[in-house]
C-alpha cells in the first residue's frame, strides 16, 4: 500500500484546479492530513509511452499545475498551514467539469490505467484525503507491462459508513475530450471519468459536513473486474457502497449478468482447390455460431429479455487457404441464473467447438430510495465483485446509450446535479 499518511509531512502552498461549486458545503474546512509532495504531479505534462499504452495528457503550463498565481481568485487555492507537527490543509469546493476534463486528458484503456490512477492518488492526497493504492497485476492476455492501480481514498483514522465507487478504466479507443457550453465530450465523460468527479465533490461535501465517507476507484471494470476482485479483499468496514455507472441519474432496481464464453474451432490446413484434404475451422464456428443466435434465451417479468451478443471473429489466413482454427467472443446479458444459459451454448458447439466461459457476473437486485427515480441497468456492473464493502447502489450521470461509442457525451447540468443526487441519497441512507 502506498498512502499519504507516509509521505514526509512539509510546509507547502499549493494550488488546487477547482473554482468554488454548491456542492452543500458553503464554507471551507480544515483537515489535518500530510501534504504530498507537488513534484507528484510533473508527469502529466507530458506524453509518455509505456508498454503499449499512450498515455496522453494535455500539455499544461507548469503553474497551472503547482504554484499559485495571484491574479486568481482566493477561493481557487489550498491553503496549507502547519500546526501541532501537523499540516493543516484548508480545501474550497471543487469544481466536477475540471475534474473531469483532467481526467479525460490521461488515456486509461483498460490494463492502461496506471497514470491516471496516479494522477488520483495525489490530486486527492492535495485535498485532504488519506489515500492508498493497490496494485492490480496485469493478466496474461495483456499486451501492457505497465503498473496499474486501485485507489482508496478516506479520512484519516475513521472506518467510512458510506464509500462511493466507480472505475478508472474506459474502452477503447482513446477519444480526446472536448467540450462547448453545455456539454462535454470523450472518451470517459460519462463512463466513468464524469462520475469520478462527481462523487469526489459529492464525498468531500459530506466530509465537510461531518460524515464518514470513502472513495473507491478500481481498474478492469470494463473488462473483468479484476480491480473489483483484489478490493474486495481489503473492505474498510463501510455499510453502504454507492456504484457509479451512467444511469441518467435514475436509481437502479436491478443490473443484469454478463456471461462471457470463448469458442474455438480446430480443423486441417489445405488448398482451397481440394477442400477434401482439409477441415475448416471456419465453417465449424459459423454453423455453431448460426444455433447460438437460434437460442431460446431467459425473459424475466419487469426486468426484461436476456440479450445476445457475437462481439469478435477471428480464424483464417487467406481465402484459398483452408483455416485451421477459428475463434468467436459471445456476451449474454442475463436476467437469471447464467446455468442454463450456459447449458444451451455448451450444446450448440457440441462436437464442433471448445467453450471457455471466461467471466460470469450475475443478475442483481438492487435497493430504492424513496423519492428518487428508477430504473434497470441491462449492464453489469463491479458491485457483483464488492460484496464486502456494504450494501449496494446504483446510480450515476450519463446515458449508456452513449457509452462505448464514438459519440460519448455528458450534459454539465447533469454532472452538476449528480453531485447533489450523490449527496442527497447518502444523506438519506445515513440518517
Amino acid at each position: 500500500m502506498i498512502g499519504a499518511r507516509n509521505e514526509r509531512q512539509s510546509f507547502r502552498i499549493a494550488r488546487c484546479f477547482h473554482h468554488s461549486l454548491q456542492v452543500g458545503a458553503r464554507h471551507s474546512t480544515l483537515y489535518f492530513t500530510p501534504l504530498p509532495a507537488v513534484e507528484r504531479l510533473a508527469p502529466y505534462r507530458s506524453k509518455s509511452i509505456k508498454g503499449s499504452c499512450f498515455h496522453q495528457v494535455k500539455n499544461r503550463p507548469s503553474e497551472s499545475l503547482a504554484f499559485p498565481n495571484p491574479n486568481r481568485h482566493a477561493t481557487e487555492y489550498q491553503r496549507a498551514v502547519r500546526y501541532s507537527g501537523s499540516t493543516m490543509i484548508e480545501s474550497s469546493p471543487l469544481d466536477p467539469i475540471r475534474l473531469t476534463r483532467e481526467l479525460c486528458e490521461i488515456e486509461s484503456t483498460t490494463y492502461c490505467e496506471g497514470a491516471a490512477g496516479d494522477f488520483l492518488e495525489g490530486f486527492l492526497a492535495g485535498r485532504g484525503w488519506a489515500v492508498e493504492k493497490t496494485p492490480v497485476p496485469q493478466p496474461p492476455e495483456s499486451a501492457d507491462s505497465g503498473a496499474r492501480w486501485n485507489v482508496y481514498a478516506g479520512i484519516e483514522g475513521q472506518t467510512p459508513d458510506l464509500v462511493f465507487s466507480t472505475h478508472m478504466d474506459t474502452v477503447p479507443p482513446y477519444i480526446p475530450f472536448s467540450e462547448d457550453a453545455d456539454f462535454m465530450y470523450g472518451r470517459g465523460v460519462s463512463d466513468a471519468k464524469g462520475i469520478i468527479a462527481a462523487q469526489v465533490a459529492a464525498a468531500e461535501a459530506l466530509r465537510a459536513a461531518g460524515f464518514r465517507i470513502g472513495l473507491l476507484f478500481v481498474s478492469g471494470e470494463e473488462r473483468d473486474s479484476a480491480g473489483a476482485k483484489i478490493a474486495n479483499d481489503s473492505p474498510k468496514g463501510s455499510r453502504f457502497l454507492i456504484n457509479g455507472e451512467p444511469t441518467d441519474n435514475r436509481l437502479a432496481l436491478a443490473s443484469k449478468g454478463a456471461l462471457r464464453a470463448s469458442f474455438k474451432s480446430r480443423g486441417k490446413m489445405a488448398h482451397s482447390a481440394y477442400p477434401e484434404l482439409g477441415d475448416s475451422a471456419v465453417h465449424k464456428l459459423v454453423e455453431v455460431l448460426a444455433k447460438v443466435l437460434a437460442l431460446p434465451l431467459p425473459v424475466l417479468e419487469g426486468i426484461g429479455p436476456s440479450t445476445l451478443n457475437i462481439g469478435q471473429i477471428h480464424g483464417g489466413y487467406a481465402p484459398n487457404v483452408i483455416a485451421d482454427k477459428a475463434e468467436a467472443q459471445v456476451l449474454v446479458r442475463t436476467v437469471t441464473d447464467s446455468a442454463p444459459v450456459r447449458a444451451s451454448l455448451q450444446k450448440a458447439a457440441a462436437g464442433l467447438a471448445e467453450v471457455d466461459f471466461t467471466l460470469d457476473t450475475p443478475f442483481l437486485r438492487l435497493r430504492a430510495v424513496a423519492g428518487l427515480p428508477t430504473m434497470v441497468a441491462k449492464f453489469s456492473t463491479d458491485i457483483p465483485y464488492l460484496t464486502n464493502w456494504g450494501e449496494p447502489l446504483l446510480l450515476g450521470p450519463g446515458s449508456i446509450h452513449v457509452a462505448h461509442t464514438p459519440f460519448e457525451k455528458l450534459a454539465k447540468k447533469e454532472l452538476h446535479e449528480s453531485v447533489e443526487l450523490y449527496i442527497q441519497v447518502a444523506k438519506q441512507l445515513l440518517a
